[in-house]
């Protein structure tokens, strides 16, 4: 894969107060800042935009941000616009309005992730990018735990018990703390296609710790990859289901796509 080169001057420094604070873990930003520094400035919406600590970081970067969120009195960016959002409904912006959307830590707690994928169609220009994250469900211990317990760390059962203590921690406000649908590379990667976005490269928050401890098992899941038919391998995602990045990644999977310049 080419390696890209940014040609832009130093960031400048702005100051922001009180500084917000991420929802998301603070190696997720620093990926998605790092990713996003390498290409060329423009308009980006972020949503669901938080308190605004990413948002924050873009602007000092050099992008025009916008902020939308479904809960905006938590935003605490002074001096940004935050407009209310539902991403599960038509977002209050134009068509093609943004060369960039970020999505962070926010298509497991819709219901239908399909949605807002439609969604960020729309709001993309063709060529434009789209960098969501999601909890990588797919990493070895995950895998084991999934075969252990019968569900992963990010997507626990929602007991009764386990909503009313969100509820007294949330209160109305829920949606933040629930993780509601465990969506998974393939499912992803399907609603991109789908909606004429390929995938340009996946990153991972930061290298699973304790790793060598399920180095046999990743052997045995090499083997069996090599020994699958290329023509399998290539029409289940094999490759891609097993790379470094989902098998002995971290806990967050970060997907760079770029929507088609005949997209409509």
């Amino acid at each position: 894969m080419r390696r890209r080169t940014s040609t832009f001057e130093p960031r400048k420094t702005v100051s922001f107060e009180p500084a917000p604070a991420p929802l998301a873990h603070l190696a997720i930003h620093d990926r998605v800042v790092e990713l996003l520094s390498l290409l060329p400035r423009g308009n980006l919406l972020d949503v669901p935009a938080g308190e605004g600590a990413l948002a924050a970081r873009l602007m000092q970067s050099g992008f025009t941000v916008h902020c939308c969120d479904l809960y905006p009195e938590i935003f605490r960016l002074k001096g940004v616009e935050i407009k209310q959002g539902d991403l599960l409904q038509r977002l209050p912006y134009g068509d093609g309005e943004f060369q960039y959307v970020t999505c962070i830590e926010g298509l497991e707690h819709l219901d239908s992730p399909a949605r807002a994928i439609r969604e960020f169609k729309r709001l993309v220009q063709p060529g434009g990018h789209l960098i969501v994250s999601v909890p990588n469900i797919h990493n070895i211990e995950e895998r084991f735990k999934w075969l252990v317990h019968g569900y992963t760390s990010h997507f626990k059962p929602l007991s009764k018990t386990y909503l009313e203590q969100v509820r007294q921690d949330h209160g109305a406000r829920e949606e933040i703390a629930l993780h509601v649908h465990a969506i998974s590379y393939s499912e992803l990667r399907y609603h991109l296609e789908s909606n004429g976005f390929q995938i340009f490269e996946i990153l991972r928050d930061k290298p699973k710790r304790h790793l060598w401890l399920y180095w046999p098992a990743i052997a045995l899941i090499e083997l069996v990859k090599r020994l699958t038919p290329r023509k399998k391998r290539d029409e289940r995602w094999t490759d891609q289901l097993n790379s470094a990045e989902l098998l002995m990644g971290g806990n967050t999977l970060i997907v760079h796509a770029i929507k088609s310049e005949h997209s409509e």
